[in-house]
């Protein structure tokens, strides 16, 4: 669909960059490849080694049985064991090759050190907030309940001086986003999973190569997979010229690392130390409509100004400093003499999937675990594990309200098939789900009894809870609260509901789609 704004902004590419090589080297492109070779080999060796095949089977099997001995005593998600385990049943020999090649780690071995080492150097960087943790003071009505675990797993401190603009869209944030950037005086970064050029990408770039050439420093990284699908190879060269140091994350090396899931995910834009976004809009034009893909594109984001924005500014810092082999600066970082008290609490906090913390699937959960009133969530994709279920299905069995908005147009067809999976169990439970109507939902929001909220990046998939890294903010408290509340009073109102009834007629095809594909979830 082609807009009349379509010319806007500043481009470096002559046309948006489109391609299959991220479906090819992504993990199910390479099972894909691989179970057709299996099939291939089979027929080989019954060919070729029809006297010696009684060889052939029995070595198999004994193969076959110590990697699965070998994998279940692993440290690992049950669900993930079960899909393994499917896989070296219909793959013996190539399956386990796999199987042995991912958890070798070859690819992000080096990667996670150099995450490791970078955290390990930087934890204690950021200047001291007024508050830490559950150790609230003064007029706070109740502890922060999740502080001291986030204070445990990344250092990540609570903030009461610092104010949260909610977005319920992407063209409020695109035009918050806009007026901030023009006031840089010293430096922007910008960390996105996509960059596509366009209106929406062009007129951010047209700020930010204006702001370089008056001396602000300006930094801009992207995931690997944009130079794939919406960049080129070169395009960090193209904005150097530009006076911009641009890098990907992680680019992709086609069978060579195993990291082709560790993707970053997050969205994070740093202004002077003093203004911080994130959420899920990315750089692109579908995410403020001006590009219509799937419908209307709802999405989230929040604005933060204050002493909260130091955490974001670390957290970009450290995966530059970690794709880079640098260390962190500390110059970055600002300190008010006299914080201003807020009215909420505020902490940012990432999600490492090389570190096995789980962060974004904890914090989501002891939302749930605590819920006493209720529990509404915004995600563009429900592919849970176990304990998710349970914790979802638990929460509304002990009389929780808990509510799920889901695409009403999906992007994707095999992950919406996988959604519909959990549909009749968590029903059954009393969970009640909405499908947005108008189009496509990619907010990331979870809202608890009117009290506590995160938006971020993270999906209710497996994607985000094991592959990505990824980032959000857990806000308690505060005029914020309000604004989710109400966009989610609003949205309901736009979705249709989801009922027993209509789950029985899904189209046969959608059910078989995820009957099949629910064996193989974690690994998409």
């Amino acid at each position: 669909m082609k807009n009349k704004n379509e010319n806007r902004g500043m481009r470096l590419l002559k046309n948006g960059r489109r391609g299959i090589s991220r479906i090819i080297f992504s993990r199910m492109g390479i099972i894909s490849l691989l179970f057709l070779l299996q099939a291939v080999l089979l027929v080989l060796a019954f060919v070729w080694l029809e006297e010696a095949l009684h060889v052939y089977i029995g070595s198999t099997a004994v193969i076959t049985v110590i990697a699965v001995l070998f994998l279940l005593n692993r440290e690992a998600d049950p669900t993930s064991k079960i899909t393994w385990l499917v896989i070296f049943m219909l793959m013996p020999v190539l399956g386990i090759i796999l199987y042995f090649y991912t958890v070798t780690e070859l690819g992000h071995r080096a990667l996670g050190a150099n995450i490791s080492s970078v955290l390990e150097k930087s934890k204690d960087l950021l200047p001291p907030p007024n508050i830490t943790g559950e150790k609230v003071e003064g007029d706070a009505p109740e502890p922060v309940p999740i502080g001291d675990y986030l204070k445990s797993v990344g250092n990540y401190a609570c903030y009461n001086d610092s104010a949260v603009k909610y977005f319920s869209c992407g063209e409020e944030k695109h035009a918050a986003l806009l007026s901030e950037l023009e006031k840089a005086k010293k430096f922007i970064f910008l960390e996105y999973f996509i960059i596509s050029e366009g209106e929406m990408w062009g007129s951010v770039l047209e700020i930010l190569a204006r702001k370089a050439r008056e001396g602000v420093e300006v930094r801009v990284m992207y995931d690997g997979t944009c130079e794939f699908t919406t960049l080129t190879p070169d395009y960090a060269s193209r904005l150097k010229k530009l006076g911009i140091e641009g890098k990907p994350f992680s680019p992709l090396t086609p069978f060579v690392s195993t990291y082709y899931n560790f993707r970053d995910h997050r969205k994070i834009a740093v202004i002077d130390g003093k203004v911080a976004f994130t959420g899920g809009v990315n750089l692109a034009d579908e995410y403020i409509n001006v590009r219509s893909r799937f419908g209307h594109w709802k999405d989230a984001a929040v604005m933060i100004k204050g002493g909260a924005v130091n955490s974001f500014t670390l957290m970009f810092l450290q995966m530059w400093a970690a794709s880079g082999k640098k260390t962190v600066d500390e110059r970055y970082f600002v300190t008010e003499k006299e914080p201003k008290k807020s009215d909420c609490y505020v902490i940012p906090y990432g999600d490492f999937p090389l570190d096995n913390n789980k962060t974004g699937e904890r914090v989501y959960m002891d939302m749930l675990n605590r819920a006493s009133r209720y529990v509404y969530i915004m995600t563009p994709y429900l592919i849970l594990d176990s304990a998710m279920e349970t914790a979802i299905r638990f929460a509304a069995e002990r009389g929780v309200d808990v509510r799920i908005i889901l695409p009403g147009i999906p992007d994707k067809k095999t992950a919406n098939a996988l959604a519909k999976t959990h549909y009749k169990a968590l029903i059954s439970s009393g969970v009640k789900l909405y499908e947005y109507a108008p189009g496509f939902v990619h907010s990331k929001v979870v809202l608890c009894d009117d009290t506590e909220a995160v938006v971020g990046t993270i999906n209710m998939d497996y994607r985000s809870f094991y592959h990505n890294f990824e980032c959000a903010a857990y806000i308690r408290g505060g005029s914020a609260i309000n604004e989710i509340s109400n966009d989610f009073e609003e949205t309901f109102g736009k979705c249709r509901i989801v009922t027993k009834e209509t789950v029985k007629k899904e189209k046969p095809f959608v059910k078989l789609m995820g009957f099949i594909l629910k064996v193989i979830a974690p690994l998409m």
